[in-house]
């Protein structure tokens, strides 16, 4: 069939992940075709609109070079296709709802597929609740956080969910907003500008820290905020920092990013890493052991989005050699992801990193004091200090106070026991080894 050699030529020529995730889904509608339009049936609007936005034309293209005639491409809702024999199917009614507004938001970034933890739920409630009922809850939502913890997955949650819903969406980067603004500006087309993002029920800005000593882009972002707010229309907003944090923002700005609702992005738990990678691998069909996950939780730091792309790297890498993934294989392929920074690790990095992340004072672990959580905190820091630096044993038993290498040496042994005996420690002494060698205090 001409519609399955066309998406094959189009296979060809975009990313395996977005084939699979995109394109595999549609399905050729033979009866609603015909020369002048070729009608593809999508199973939601989250991927409808994805192919809409960003491969209508391409597909357009393929159709042109293949048969020299160049139709209009439409993409169609499941849900919308009458069965009725008698009536041919109109796909000006089934066509997509022409009041969700055209805007780029991965369809994969769902509410369903974000991983919930304690370092999260907040944001995640927040987000949920303003989807839900957007202008009505909180307005603004502004999340913050580091980079790669989920702000982006969650802000594109909220605008999937709202378009499916039939609401008019808009999302960019502070960047994008930048970009329109300044080509506007100078093409003399301003009301173009503010037909784009005064006329929507859900403004999404990502990485507001951008506007950051941006003077112009600031009064124009100030009256479209103003606009949208006093008529009752949803504004989410993330960064990097709380608003009083961006040093170049002004203070009207400021005041206005705090007037509804402010949600924090904390560094996840091992737990939810472990959650995060897992729900990945269900998600693209990625197949890894436990010791596997594991072992990516424990060494490959707190940024969720390196963890997904070391995950896709380190399957397509297995695919291209033909291997399976086994933890060796793993470790060897992933090893210049997982930085180590010998060279620079202090004794005193160790204790600060281990006292921080156990809630003890440093002091505590070099003390005499034998409570259970100090004793823990302390043989950690011995066999880590032994691991990951030069130190001799009897240099150790000095730093910390003990009568002598015998006892640095019972604890070492101590410790190995345990890691071998008892999973969940091996995990946290992992994770504490790579928040050493990568310096995430």
């Amino acid at each position: 069939m001409l519609a399955d050699t066309i998406l094959n030529l189009l296979k060809e020529e975009i990313p395996s992940l977005e084939y699979d995730r995109y394109i595999k889904q549609l399905k050729f509608h033979e009866k609603a075709s015909n020369s002048g339009q070729m009608v593809f049936v999508a199973p939601n609007i989250l991927i409808a609109n994805w192919v809409k936005t960003k491969y209508c034309d391409k597909i357009a293209h393929l159709f042109e070079l293949k048969t020299g005639n160049k139709p209009e491409i439409k993409i169609i809702l499941k849900e919308h296709i009458k069965t009725t024999k008698s009536k041919p199917i109109n796909t000006d009614i089934v066509e997509i709802a022409k009041n969700t507004k055209s805007t780029i938001l991965n369809p994969s970034y769902t509410f369903s597929s974000f991983v919930v933890g304690s370092s999260n739920q907040y944001a995640y409630t927040a987000a949920k609740s303003v989807a839900e009922k957007p202008g009505i809850m909180y307005n603004p939502v502004f999340i913050y956080g580091p980079t790669g913890l989920g702000k982006t997955h969650l802000i594109h949650a909220i605008g999937n969910y709202a378009q499916s819903k039939g609401k008019s969406v808009i999302y960019a980067t502070i960047e994008q907003f930048m970009n329109d603004f300044t080509y506007n500006l100078r093409n003399q087309s301003m009301d173009r500008f503010r037909e784009k993002y005064r006329n929507c029920d859900v403004l999404l800005i990502d990485d507001t820290q951008f506007l950051s000593n941006k003077i112009q882009t600031q009064e124009e972002f100030f009256h479209t905020f103003n606009e949208l707010h006093s008529a009752g229309k949803q504004i989410v907003l993330t960064s990097d920092k709380p608003p009083k944090m961006i040093n170049g923002l002004e203070d009207r700005l400021k005041s206005r990013f705090e007037w509804g609702l402010i949600a924090d992005i904390g560094l996840p738990e091992l737990e939810t890493k472990i959650a995060i990678i897992n729900k990945k691998c269900e998600l693209d069909g990625i197949t890894l052991s436990h010791d596997i996950v594991n072992y990516i939780a424990a060494n490959m730091g707190d940024n969720i989005r390196e963890i997904e792309s070391a995950i896709i790297n380190l399957n397509a890498y297995a695919s291209l050699m033909r291997q399976d993934i086994t933890l060796d294989f793993a470790k060897n392929v992933m090893r210049e992801q997982i930085k180590e920074r010998r060279e620079n690790i202090s004794l005193e990095d160790i204790i600060a990193i281990i006292a921080k992340d156990l809630n003890i004072k440093p002091s505590e672990i070099k003390s005499t004091k034998r409570s259970k959580n100090i004793v823990e905190a302390r043989r950690i820091g011995i066999y880590l200090a032994r691991t990951l630096t030069p130190n001799s044993m009897p240099a150790l038993a000095t730093y910390f106070g003990m009568k002598d290498h015998t006892a640095v040496s019972h604890n070492i042994k101590k410790i190995n026991e345990l890691i071998m005996t008892n999973e969940s420690f091996k995990l946290r002494v992992e994770e504490l080894k790579n928040k050493i060698l990568t310096k995430e205090s």
